[in-house]
């Protein structure tokens, strides 16, 4: 094809490539000029004119990508119409994207005029959207190059759409003392949406508890049932191989394949294999609508593509996933750009819990025993407060007046008026109270009278969000106690919890964001809950350990 300006006597046949505007008329590029058009442009004052002029073996640009787009379609795609020099493979239904990354480089290193687009390698495709798009990219290019890409195109793995295949799937649930139900039944709602969206429908949804055993045995009783696959979500994180899901997947005869992924949200995925019959494991951001690691897994399985260790591991480069907002550790905390030069001092709350009935005292509140010549709720307040906290929220319950009055002056008190409940229901209560300057909270036990504010100052001096320090716990040889303090990220997951318990295993969930903080001595591990243990205090001073 011959290229550029000519005497406008000299184009008539020839292919207009830039738009002419003229006074009573508007030439557009690539239409071809005949007589009138050349007299027309002439009587214009228009001496020269850039064209293309076609010469044998040329194939224009509409036919040419209409070849090409014929020996790249393959299964689930259909053709386009051509239009300047563009053909668009489009999608005949839901599924994923077909391709083969080495045939569409061999095709585009052929003519720098030939090209093919295309979506990423398994990106999830819609019936109706576009795959790839042939364009050339001059109005003509050499048939001999053009019969090389067709040939290529052949040669290799064509553009497909490959349909999801309708699966029996089955979601089995853990369940931990104080995993509130809402949690559970949002999952199951995420999980549904997720897997019907995929084109099947969850045929067994299942809660057992988070035990190997009790895991095992569910799974091999929905491998022999005929599930086609099986999805579990803990009520606690996989952190290792032999950890409790992937040891319960092995007694149930299964096989891990392939545990962690380098994709984020997602790197605790554990592929498993029992009977040919795949087990996911799942993240906990799996619990999220956002899409993570998990989905990428589980649409190829879907669609009937075989995944092993190799595929995952080669996930790396584009693995870097956009973040779910409940992300306990942000990637720009977890791994700041820099150390922080002059950052502001952080702030803690400090929230009691004083809601209990101290049942095991018997009639006698313990909160308002005198220690030391002083309510025993007022040791933790006052340990608190000399550290710095600000504001002190207590969290009252049973005999509020009684511990209001023993608590003291300067002190902000909530009621949890279901504090019969459980121990969760107090800690909502409190962390809800908490204002949003706050960067954390001390969570602390008014029955622990020998808590002091160097306790506490330890555990805001061991607090650094630049090295993942968001969880600081005190221990005493190894020995975790109490009080703990808590980045506010979590305060949305304490207020998920539910029964008698506090925010003890959102510790393991979180193991990343923990820093164990040792302290001199054992007073954070030191409580007084029965007439025995108040009875060894007044004698030695040591009631028991908690």
């Amino acid at each position: 094809m011959k290229f550029g300006s000519v005497p406008i006597a000299e184009a008539e046949g020839a292919m207009l490539v830039h738009g002419q505007t003229l006074a009573n008329h508007r030439y557009r590029k690539g239409d071809i000029l005949d007589a009138s058009d050349i007299e027309r442009l002439q009587s214009a004052g228009i001496d020269e004119i850039t064209v293309a002029i076609f010469e044998d073996g040329d194939v224009d640009e509409n036919s040419a990508a209409q070849m090409l787009a014929e020996a790249a379609a393959g299964p689930g795609v259909r053709i386009g119409v051509a239009g300047t020099g563009r053909v668009n493979l489009f999608a005949e239904h839901d599924g994923l994207a077909g391709l083969d990354p080495d045939m569409i480089d061999r095709v585009n290193a052929i003519d720098e005029g030939i090209t093919i687009s295309t979506l990423r390698p398994y990106d999830r495709v819609e019936q109706s959207q576009i795959v790839a798009t042939i364009k050339i990219i001059p109005y003509a290019v050499s048939d001999a190059n053009l019969a090389r890409a067709a040939e290529e195109a052949t040669r290799g793995g064509k553009v497909s759409a490959l349909p999801y295949l309708r699966r029996q799937v089955a979601l089995v649930k853990t369940n931990l003392p104080g995993l509130q139900a809402k949690v559970t039944e949002k999952t199951e709602e995420v999980m549904r949406d997720r897997i019907e969206a995929l084109g099947s429908e969850l045929t067994d949804n299942t809660i057992v508890a988070h035990a190997s055993e009790s895991i095992a045995e569910k799974l091999t009783g929905l491998v022999e049932s005929g599930s086609d696959l099986i999805l579990v979500i803990g009520a606690s994180a996989t952190v290792d191989r032999r950890d409790v899901i992937p040891s319960a997947i092995e007694q149930a005869g299964g096989e891990i394949a392939h545990f962690g992924m380098p994709v984020d949200p997602g790197n605790l995925l554990v592929l498993a294999f029992i009977n040919d019959v795949p087990v996911l494991a799942l993240p906990g951001s799996a619990r999220s609508r956002r899409p993570g690691g998990n989905d990428i897994v589980l649409e190829r399985i879907m669609a009937g593509v075989s995944v092993g260790r190799s595929d995952i591991m080669g996930l790396g480069v584009g693995g870097l996933l956009k973040e779910i907002p409940s992300r306990p550790l942000p990637r720009s905390e977890a791994a700041p750009r820099s150390h922080r030069q002059e950052a502001a001092t952080p702030r803690f709350a400090a929230v009691i819990l004083a809601a209990g009935q101290s049942r095991r005292m018997g009639a006698i509140n313990k909160l308002l025993i005198p220690i030391d010549g002083k309510p025993m709720i007022r040791h933790t307040i006052d340990a608190v407060r000399g550290a710095g906290a600000d504001p002190i929220i207590v969290v009252t319950g049973h005999a509020p007046e009684d511990v209001q009055a023993a608590a003291g002056d300067n002190v902000n008190f909530v009621h949890n008026p279901d504090f019969n409940q459980g121990l969760s229901t107090s800690l909502r209560v409190g962390v809800s109270a908490i204002p949003d300057t706050c960067d954390g909270t001390i969570i602390g036990l008014g029955d622990m009278p020998r808590v002091g504010p160097d306790h506490v100052r330890a555990l805001m001096g061991a607090y650094d969000p630049d090295e993942g320090h968001l969880i600081c716990v005190p221990t005493v040889e190894g020995k975790r106690g109490n009080p703990v303090l808590w980045d506010r990220r979590f305060f949305e997951d304490m207020t998920m919890l539910g029964g008698d318990v506090g925010a003890k295993h959102l510790i393991g969930d979180f193991a990343d964001a923990v820093k164990e903080v040792p302290m001199p001595d054992s007073g954070v591990l030191l409580d007084i809950d029965s007439p025995a243990a108040l009875e060894q205090f007044n004698v030695d001073g040591t009631p028991k350990e908690k």
